[in-house]
């Protein structure tokens, strides 16, 4: 009689860092006409994720992006705001593969050329 020799099936698994997601999402909001820049102090990648201009809720595999942005003065800011919301999702879904659920954008000011 053979015994069979028994392989625990190995899984693997792909984690993306918060890090990178924001990294993602800052330069998809800085490239939209009409976005001056990110509202809040930038520094550090970890500061950004505690107290900064954009965060990441992870549910389950899914992202969640709250972020604030400076428009320039003429702009519209519903049109710029759904741009951002629009630009940040693609590219964060297409760069990494973690779906999407929302981008909440606030408008935090308005730079005055």
């Amino acid at each position: 009689m053979e015994v069979e020799e028994m392989k625990p099936e190995v899984s693997s698994r792909l984690k993306i860092s918060d890090d990178v997601i924001i990294a993602i999402a800052k330069l998809a909001a800085l490239d939209v006409k009409g976005v001056a820049g990110l509202g809040g102090e930038i520094g550090k990648m970890s500061k950004l994720r505690r107290n900064g201009p954009i965060k990441i809720s992870m549910m389950g595999d899914v992202a969640a992006i709250d972020m604030k942005i400076v428009i320039k003065s003429g702009e519209k800011a519903v049109n710029v705001a759904q741009e951002v919301q629009t630009v940040v999702k693609e590219n964060v879904q297409n760069m990494t593969g973690v779906p999407v659920a929302r981008v909440n954008v606030i408008v935090s000011g308005v730079v005055f050329e």
